[in-house]
């Protein structure tokens, strides 16, 4: 299985490389997509990393799943690209995993992908989940939709995605190397 997680500039570090790394570990396939023409991305901390590809350069039907970081105001830019926009709707119509941490969670929401659909998020975003049935809970699953509410949640965030490619038990093993 195929993965991309979309960084623009603003993103929350910590829970894009988070994800990155325990999906790598897992031995899943996850691109870095920066959603500028540059491959550099500055997170919300000011940390620089480099993206594998441009989003320009993606083609998005290769991918089994999608990912949305949180971080301000990394949230925003992927709210108002209208590019990221098509690729979730479409993405969503396959039935294909869509996955949004901390504040990411609003942009499906904006789109009405949570539309009576249990979710978390950051709690100040809350209003901002359109139709989501929130809860509470650091993760949470509902159909092809993966939520977290935030970077405190970004290990179970990940080992939920890698329980959804390989199994409880690989995810477990994930958790077990790292100590976690």
């Amino acid at each position: 299985m195929k993965s991309a997680i979309f960084c623009a500039n603003g993103f929350e570090e910590c829970e894009a490389l988070i994800v990155v790394d325990l999906l790598r570990r897992a031995n899943l396939e996850i691109d870095i997509i920066s959603m500028h023409e540059e491959l550099e991305v500055k997170s919300s901390h000011q940390v620089t990393i480099i993206a594998d590809k441009s989003f320009v350069d993606c083609n998005f039907n290769e991918y089994d799943i999608l990912i949305l970081p949180g971080g301000m105001p990394g949230t925003t830019h992927l709210l108002e690209d209208e590019r990221l926009k098509r690729v979730l709707l479409h993405h969503n119509k396959q039935g294909k995993l869509l996955c949004a941490i901390c504040a990411a969670p609003s942009v499906l929401g904006s789109l009405g992908l949570l539309e009576n659909k249990n979710a978390t998020c950051f709690p100040t975003f809350q209003d901002k989940c359109t139709g989501a049935l929130i809860s509470d809970t650091k993760v949470v699953q509902d159909g092809n939709i993966i939520t977290g509410k935030g970077l405190g949640a970004a290990i179970e965030f990940a080992s939920c995605i890698i329980e959804n490619c390989l199994g409880k038990e690989h995810a477990e093993k994930i958790l077990n190397q790292i100590q976690y």
